[in-house]
């Protein structure tokens, strides 16, 4: 296992840590699964009390015992449904108690904290923000993070008040908009633990065109992990595993001196750039076509299109396609239910002929 700097710490973490979201749902093996990674170098834990209500938390308190406690980085989080500092002060002492543990290493002192709910609640007087530096003192939080799924110009204001340690953040081939605020932090000596290098599961189907980005036969899930490592601004990537095999294979990937050489590097640069292009010929995502007088989701569907075509992603591409219809969260419709009404072309910066887009994804994406 290689290890990182933790921004300025001076705390050296596995490069690739473990979230503990997809646990197998049965208690001694999530217990087992859980001490072969830390048998195997893992020392950066991240869990939530959101995670299961709570079991997440329970099952790595189990994990640990027996293990130095002082070579384990803890890391959990701190809802922000109630916003009272006694509220925030409740949910820190359940989640110590539920690790059992005395101390978190690296508290995401506000689970998803923005800088809306920063400015609006948490950093006015008694708030989170208050207790947060009671429970430091108190030596019950080492080092106050944030996870954040803010703009990346937000997080760098977050990250710019002086007050957080590193933050939390998605980062992953298929996601590379946060690049910005990972810079910053590597620039500010803060530390950056990425989620979702594997795109929430999204990479862990096997794809052609990824496994083909560098030679040597590594499959999708590894050239992910890989590339987010590869990043210097990264301190540990946490992927969520829920078996011996998958732990296995992400340790072996995480523990190259270096993940990608320069030639692998480039190769892979030149891929994205391509692949860019080439999804910028179906759709930038700009939203200007929406809405659809029909409710077609229209960049919806032509992001899914992206991941068959471009990503080789298919099947990931048909289960998205399938979930499309009245019952989706925003009730947008698949690409079949287009009737020709043209409104949207003119809107489109890209010229995309969009009707026949439309055509050619329903057809591609709406088989078995």
């Amino acid at each position: 296992m290689q290890y990182r700097e933790f921004g300025s710490t001076g705390v050296k973490v596995s490069a690739l840590g473990w979230g503990l979201m997809r646990l197998p749902q049965d208690d001694a093996e999530a217990v087992r699964v859980i001490r072969h990674g830390l048998d195997l170098g893992i020392n950066y834990l991240d869990t939530a009390p959101g995670y299961n209500n709570g079991w997440s938390e329970r099952m790595l308190g189990e994990a640990i015992q027996g293990y130095d406690r002082s070579k384990l980085y803890l890391s959990t989080k701190n809802p922000l449904h109630c916003n009272t500092g006694k509220g925030w002060r409740e949910r820190l002492e359940a989640s110590l108690e539920r690790m059992n543990t005395g101390h978190v290493d690296f508290y995401q002192v506000g689970h998803g904290l923005s800088w809306g709910a920063w400015e609006d609640n948490f950093s006015k007087p008694g708030a989170g923000l208050d207790e947060t530096r009671r429970a430091i003192e108190e030596g019950l939080v080492r080092y106050p993070c944030l996870s954040c799924h803010d703009s990346p110009d937000n997080m760098i204001k977050l990250l710019d008040t002086g007050f957080f340690k590193g933050m939390t953040l998605q980062y992953n081939l298929l996601d590379r908009n946060n690049e910005k605020a990972i810079e910053f932090a590597l620039e500010h000596g803060l530390g950056i633990v990425v989620m979702g290098p594997v795109a929430g599961g999204r990479l862990g189907t096997a794809s052609e065109q990824i496994s083909g980005m560098i030679g040597g036969g590594a499959s999708t899930p590894e050239i992910a992990l890989r590339f987010v490592l590869a990043n210097p601004g990264v301190s540990t990537a946490i992927s969520g595993m829920n078996t011996i095999e998958m732990v296995e294979e992400n340790v072996a990937a995480a523990s190259r001196p270096e993940p990608l050489s320069e030639a692998e590097k480039q190769a892979i640069a030149q891929a994205l750039e391509e692949n860019r292009k080439l999804a910028e010929l179906y759709c930038t995502g700009c939203n200007y076509c929406m809405p659809c007088p029909n409710g077609v989701g229209i960049p919806e569907n032509f992001r899914l299109m992206n991941q068959h075509k471009v990503w080789g992603l298919t099947g990931l591409a048909k289960h998205g396609y399938r979930h499309l219809g009245p019952e989706h969260r925003e009730k947008w419709l698949p690409a079949s239910e287009c009737v020709e009404c043209g409104e949207c072309e003119p809107k489109c910066p890209q010229n995309i002929p969009i009707i026949e887009q439309l055509k050619e994804t329903a057809a591609a994406l709406g088989g078995e």
